[in-house]
């Protein structure tokens, strides 16, 4: 993109919605944002099952509570993460500051890496208890709410990576700031100094004049001599 910065244009330039939905990155964040419910809808509403001994639920996943746990607060905060990215991504345009771009940029890169990470934990631990889970009644009924969120925790790895890519990209594009030089030039390149305001008394018919005294100066005018000693 002529003239981008940190993978957007000029500030304050029109948003088009149609280049916006179909850019990879909207498209990596409308996904993770479907996958993130898909993990955490299914554990709040079938991971817990009654017990073979009496009333209480337990977590589908071996008993295990942290698992429900861990699988409910990473699905939700990527949810909440998506939307506020998103939102970022429909303002990006708008920021003006270079500065406040690569923070911007930054903080997508550092984020985006550390739930790719956290998904791969989270997928690795659902997995480990699932394995873990003794049959019943009650874990074949649950049974496939735990396997959609292992595997759209699997998912989420995927697009988190890619979301991670794509911020390095942009940071790597950084700002091309030769544009505004260039503008700048040739904007001055054919202008010439403006002459006075009308009504200062000076005014003129030319925007710039020759130096006056150009005359070569006699370094002996006639008349004098110098004087012998």
């Amino acid at each position: 993109m002529e003239g981008a910065s940190f993978g957007a244009g000029r500030a304050g330039a029109a948003l088009d919605p149609v280049s916006f939905a179909r850019r990879p990155q909207t498209l990596l964040r409308v996904a993770s944002w479907v996958f993130s419910i898909a993990v955490f809808g299914p554990i709040v509403n079938e991971g817990y099952v009654n017990t073979d001994s009496g009333p209480e639920l337990r977590c589908v996943f071996n008993g295990n509570a942290g698992a429900c746990r861990f699988g409910v607060a990473l699905g939700l905060g990527a949810f909440l993460a998506c939307a506020a990215f998103l939102l970022l991504d429909v303002r990006f345009q708008q920021i003006s500051s270079v500065r406040d771009r690569r923070r911007a940029v930054l903080l997508d890169l550092g984020f985006s890496g550390l739930w790719s990470f956290l998904w791969f934990v989270g997928f690795c631990f659902l997995t480990n208890q699932w394995q873990r889970t003794a049959p019943g009644p009650a874990t074949t009924q649950a049974g496939d709410a735990a396997r959609a969120a292992i595997a759209f925790s699997f998912f989420s790895i995927l697009s988190w990576v890619a979301l991670t890519v794509k911020a390095l990209q942009r940071f790597r594009l950084g700002t091309d700031m030769s544009l505004f030089a260039t503008e700048q030039l040739s904007a001055g390149a054919g202008q010439a100094y403006p002459g006075y305001p009308v009504g200062s008394g000076v005014e003129g018919t030319e925007t710039y004049q020759s130096p006056p005294f150009t005359e070569t100066l006699d370094t002996s005018p006639k008349g004098y001599q110098v004087p012998a000693y």
